[in-house]
């Protein structure tokens, strides 16, 4: 047996990253998956791909009732549904904290934040008749400790950390489980875009910092996800899965300035000369 056979996910933000590799895992599992992302093209192609038990809604997550949508839709048409994975995201705002304004700062929580707490709601509503259901938000090394990310990206994954353990002291008796994973450097498009979108560079900076050796992956972080949604994790819940080559429990290998990562400075340094 597959260790997803017969269960419904929704995967926001899943048309690319840990998103994509997470949809890919889901349905390599025996699951159903809706893909929920603002990329239309790159979203219905992937929903494409991967056949008749994956299907693409169109999804703002900053919108209460986008997210409404994508829900009820999973539960109705690939439903009942068992699991949400909360995997929107952006960097954000960055810079100094005397310089952040207040519209970057509250358009990155609407995503980074306000998004898992509509996304854990209404995933609770539709689940908790069913006495079964497991939702997984993305954290961050930056919601962990401090000086991994940019200010306001920190205060966000600090609340998912938060609220998922929060959401699990109420709904464990329900039958409903409330983790995240909490992923360092991943070689992503987004973190590619603080190198210029030189995947290369990117993957070579995070390995250098990587207590392990080697970069982490999308499927890295979609392998325990999976976990985590599955009948192998039925005893855990309120837990935050760090995935980061123990940089968060050994020592700091480097400090986010609010611009870019300063190795990633010296990556692309490095790759001028």
């Amino acid at each position: 047996m597959n260790r997803l056979d017969e269960q419904c996910i929704v995967v926001t933000g899943g048309a690319s990253g840990i998103g994509e590799a997470t949809a890919r895992a889901i349905i390599k599992e025996g699951g159903k998956v809706l893909i929920a992302d603002l990329q239309e093209q790159e979203g219905q192609a992937l929903a494409e791909e991967l056949g008749a038990n994956a299907v693409f809604q169109q999804t703002d997550v900053t919108s209460e009732e986008a997210i409404i949508t994508a829900l009820e839709r999973a539960n109705t048409e690939l439903g009942p549904l068992t699991g949400v994975v909360n995997n929107a995201g952006i960097v954000g705002a960055v810079g100094s904290i005397a310089e952040t304004s207040v519209e970057a700062f509250d358009r990155t929580m609407s995503i980074l934040a306000r998004a898992v707490f509509l996304g854990v709601k209404h995933a609770t509503r539709i689940m908790k008749p069913h006495g079964k259901g497991s939702i997984v938000s993305l954290a961050s090394t930056a919601g962990i400790v401090g000086g991994l990310g940019p200010h306001t990206y920190t205060m966000a994954k600090h609340g998912v950390v938060g609220l998922t353990k929060s959401a699990a002291s109420e709904l464990s008796s329900y039958g409903l489980r409330i983790n995240a994973v909490a992923p360092g450097g991943t070689v992503t498009p987004l973190t590619a875009a603080l190198a210029g979108n030189d995947t290369g560079i990117i993957t070579q900076a995070i390995a250098d910092t990587s207590p392990l050796g080697f970069a982490c992956m999308p499927e890295d972080i979609a392998d325990s996800i999976i976990f985590l949604l599955s009948d192998e994790a039925r005893y855990i819940t309120g837990q935050t899965l760090a995935i980061d080559a123990g940089i968060t429990t050994s020592g700091l290998h480097t400090t986010f300035h609010n611009d870019d990562a300063e190795v990633i400075l010296h990556a692309n340094q490095r790759a001028k000369e």
